[in-house]
């Protein structure tokens, strides 16, 4: 921390925060028209021609619900008036307390609204895991113990899971997951059993549930921080794991095995310091025998929120949300762990199984209008990168979410999502227009639209309009920021919002037929173009 900065500086500062990420205008004012004129970006792409580059997974889109929100427990505490109580540190040893979270009921996964909102991007893969899955207790009975078994810091019931099973089969989800690490499923010697593990597989099959993919456990790169015993090594990891795929094997055939699901490794100046106790390097991980994997699987977070700014945590200001090196931090990440599956398990699919803007919980902006570039243009990136999964953190949990914690209502970022899932398909074509600084264009072909291609143009620059020449007839729906401060996102300069019984609202784009079509500064556009005749999207 540097000297003199005060806990009351740093609660001012997260005031400021908060009331600067509801009220974004100063990022979204366009320039005057005769400055935009005269420095255009300039592009032009012909739909009918791109070339294929690769396919993503399905259910390439998909989010996280953490266990703790299944279980109910101590989470991230919201920001508002407890920002005081944030970052109150009593300098532990990663200067993260208490005081920075707060109990929360169990999600209540029955809901209607959150059951409708879910199935609308679904097919999806689900994920129930977190650090806290690292030390949950199954229960083997209808009524759960009375208190926490020794070993264990929380208990998932069989109701719970009955819900967890249901939502999936109600929102169309595969569910993955990861298994309790911690001390109290260890042997007199510390070896990992499946005692647990087993019966919780054991009760899934019963009521007929599926988990389709599982990593060991949560974040092994940072063990001892997740619940592992003291002293946990690449040894013990290495040992644990090949126990645990032989039980997978067998319990649970169908069942693809991730790994190994480790963060804050990159090596960049914003990259989380590798001097966080209990660290394991991934490299040491995969060698100890942990690289006997169906997918190779990390987590990406661009920064720490400043919930955990008193840790010395790697920070990111408001003010460069949507720069291009923040931006960037998607492929930076995606890159170094791209270099250690090609070493250690070459050939794997890839998934990134867990990310956001930041991590401790999102920054005060997370969800909102100004994240959308960041969230989408991680979508584009890693899909045009060869990442077959992207994972989101979270559905309905902490500043990150989709869908506000409270009622479930959607966010800027859920639109976004909804648009991407209905637009852009699972075959990934090349733009054919290079990265330039303020401009990223992805191209996919259109779901179920035979021969259809769509566009997803980011227009991040502050000051200069896009233009790409595009032929043919095509769809505009261009996301904006709001008129009013608040979480929400305008299409076509109308504001998202549900409609009576929670209906979506339609959601038509704009029919447009100039060769030129424009982007304002500080815009989101997808162009869906039916009739491209595209070759690589037609069946072969």
């Amino acid at each position: 921390m540097h000297a003199g900065y005060t806990t009351r500086a740093r609660q001012l500062r997260v005031r400021r925060l908060c009331l600067a990420a509801l009220s974004l205008s100063s990022f979204f004012t366009p320039p005057a028209p005769a400055q935009q004129a005269a420095s255009n970006l300039r592009a032009a792409v012909d739909p009918a021609r791109l070339r294929r580059i690769g396919t993503i997974d399905p259910r390439f889109q998909s989010y996280n619900i953490e266990m703790i929100e299944v279980t109910g427990g101590a989470f991230w505490k919201p920001y508002g008036s407890t920002v005081g109580a944030l970052l109150a540190s009593n300098e532990t040893q990663l200067g993260i307390n208490s005081s920075q979270f707060e109990y929360r009921p169990p999600i209540d996964l029955a809901n209607a609204r959150l059951r409708f909102l879910a199935r609308a991007l679904g097919p999806a893969y689900v994920r129930i895991a977190g650090t806290w899955a690292n030390s949950v207790y199954f229960a083997d009975s209808e009524t759960p113990p009375a208190r926490v078994p020794d070993g264990f810091k929380g208990v998932l019931s069989r109701q719970q899971w009955r819900g967890v099973i249901a939502f999936a089969k109600a929102t169309d989800a595969k569910i993955m997951t990861s298994f309790a690490i911690s001390p109290g499923v260890r042997d007199h010697s510390g070896a990992w059993t499946p005692n647990i593990a087993q019966r919780w597989l054991a009760y899934t099959r019963k009521i007929g549930g599926t988990i389709a993919a599982a990593e060991f456990m949560n974040e092994p790169s940072i063990a001892g921080i997740g619940g592992a015993p003291r002293g946990y090594d690449a040894a013990a990891y290495g040992r644990d794991f090949k126990s645990f795929r032989v039980f997978a094997k067998g319990a649970a055939p169908g069942m693809l095995i991730l790994g190994p699901g480790s963060a804050t490794e990159t090596p960049e100046p914003w990259g989380i310091p590798p001097g966080i106790p209990g660290s394991i390097p991934s490299a040491e991980l995969l060698a100890s025998g942990g690289a006997d994997i169906d997918a190779f699987s990390y987590h990406h977070y661009g920064a720490a929120s400043v919930r955990c700014e008193a840790s010395h945590m790697p920070q990111t200001r408001l003010e460069d949300a949507l720069s291009e090196q923040w931006l960037a931090r998607t492929g930076v990440t995606r890159a170094y762990y791209a270099a250690m599956r090609d070493r250690y398990a070459p050939g794997k699919p890839i998934w990134m199984t867990e990310g956001a803007d930041a991590a401790c919980g999102g920054n005060p902006w997370s969800g909102s209008f100004i994240d959308s570039f960041r969230y989408l243009d991680q979508l584009g990136q890693l899909a045009k990168q060869g990442i077959q999964v992207s994972i989101h953190n979270t559905l309905a949990a902490g500043s990150y979410s989709l869908l506000d914690p409270n009622d479930f209502s959607p966010k800027a970022n859920y639109w976004a999502a909804l648009l991407w899932h209905r637009l852009m398909g699972k075959t990934v074509l090349d733009a054919g227009i290079p990265l330039q600084s303020g401009l990223h264009v992805y191209a996919h072909c259109q779901p179920d639209r035979v021969g259809g291609v769509a566009l997803l143009i980011i227009n991040n620059d502050a000051a200069r309009a896009a233009s790409i020449t595009v032929p043919g007839k095509r769809f505009r729906y261009t996301l904006s920021a709001p008129d009013t401060p608040s979480m929400g996102v305008k299409l076509n300069g109308q504001l998202l919002q549900l409609g009576a019984g929670d209906r979506l609202p339609a959601m038509v784009g704009i029919a447009e037929r100039s060769p030129v079509a424009s982007f304002a500064p500080h815009t989101i556009s997808f162009l869906a173009i039916p009739e491209a005749e595209n070759l690589a999207c037609k069946p072969h």
